[in-house]
């Protein structure tokens, strides 16, 4: 995630209330291609969560060669690293382990084919004098399985040896969670053992600040602030992670380390009773959390902290704080001992992988008590 190459390192800057927006000179912004009229305009925002190192990839380790890996979407090799790094960091040889794992992420918008790749297309590889990119070509086909979204799972599952589902799910931002939705009833269904579920958001060119208009999504200053009477928008940014679920009884048995446990998820759809098709609805929200608490078997006076999308806007905040206080006013008046936060006034809005950073964020606090 921005500002955190590890756990470790993300839990610290939350618990020290890190805020991980990086400010962009000109000199970044016209390195990236950008023309001076585009960011010398007072509304032009310079600022992004960046990845440290978005570009870089062990290809060597993964056995593709370094041509390979240029085409590739970074999307697609984070995501390959950070599930080798799930498996280590739970203690298994995704190779060799006995059971079925299967695989559901998803990938954000692939700007990095539209400003990397296809501008320098018609090169000629120089092993083979093939046409790498062009599209009538076998060079084509090679560039979109490197950078179509449906690739990014089946890849994991081809390099990780892993025999169970591999889909990829696109659902916007609410992506990284429909995956653990998803893998929870496939681990209960008994169809697979082992399940990894996450996503990918990298920006291509990554020094990219945003144009603020009154009135739209975006933060006038770079800042995110969630829940706050000052909220004017969230800014989105670059992060990738993965998670790994097992059914409860399993992991207790094999002794593996659990951070958290899944009690109950649910998902939804506002449908179109709403203001608009970007607009978020309270009574979608209410609905879907009810499910989710009901399939928990848990009372709401007994949760403690809220995780929520909290995207720091004027309208949407208010609207997500009114869906959720519905469904605790049918079982409880009590107040003042709920946390709610949004992971987004740390790492920004990682699109397709903000679920995915709030669920381990929560999983943390757990961990961390």
């Amino acid at each position: 995630f921005p500002g955190a190459d590890d756990l470790d390192t993300f839990w610290k800057n939350l618990a020290q209330g890190v805020e991980s927006i990086t400010f962009f000179s000109d000199k970044e912004l016209k390195d990236s291609g950008f023309e001076t009229s585009v960011y010398a305009s007072d509304d032009y925002v310079k600022a992004s969560p960046l990845l440290n190192d978005a570009k870089g990839f062990d290809a060597e380790f993964f056995g593709y060669t370094a041509r390979d890996a240029e085409l590739m979407d970074p999307q697609h090799r984070l995501f390959l690293e950070c599930a080798w790094e799930a498996f280590e960091v739970a203690g298994y040889e995704p190779t060799t382990y006995p059971g079925v794992t299967g695989v559901y992420a998803g990938a954000a918008m692939n700007t990095y084919l539209m400003n990397n790749v296809m501008p320098n297309r018609h090169q000629i590889d120089p092993n083979d004098g093939m046409d790498v990119t062009t599209l009538d070509s076998m060079g084509g086909f090679m560039m979109m399985v490197a950078n179509d979204k449906d690739y990014l799972t089946t890849r994991v599952s081809y390099k990780l040896n892993l025999g169970g589902p591999s889909i990829n799910v696109q659902t916007a931002c609410s992506t990284g969670l429909v995956t653990v939705h998803m893998a929870c009833q496939s681990l209960l269904s008994g169809e697979t053992d082992l399940f990894m579920a996450g996503g990918a958001s990298v920006q291509s060119p990554g020094h990219a600040g945003h144009l603020y208009q009154p009135g739209m999504i975006v933060s006038p200053d770079g800042h995110v602030r969630s829940f706050d009477a000052n909220a004017a928008g969230t800014i989105f940014g670059s992060g990738v992670g993965a998670i790994l679920l097992k059914r409860l009884d399993d992991a207790i048995r094999d002794g593996d380390h659990i951070y958290a446990v899944v009690k109950g998820s649910a998902v939804n759809n506002d449908g179109g009773i709403k203001v608009g098709y970007m607009a978020p609805s309270s009574e979608g929200q209410a609905s879907v959390v009810a499910e989710a608490i009901a399939m928990a078997g848990v009372s709401p006076d007994t949760i403690g902290m809220i995780e929520a999308h909290g995207t720091g806007t004027e309208i949407g905040d208010p609207i997500e704080v009114n869906g959720l206080t519905q469904v605790f006013r049918t079982q409880t008046d009590a107040i003042g001992y709920c946390a709610l936060g949004s992971v987004k006034t740390n790492v920004g809005h990682l699109q397709i992988t903000s679920g995915t950073a709030g669920f381990i964020k929560t999983a943390l606090s757990l961990h961390h008590a």
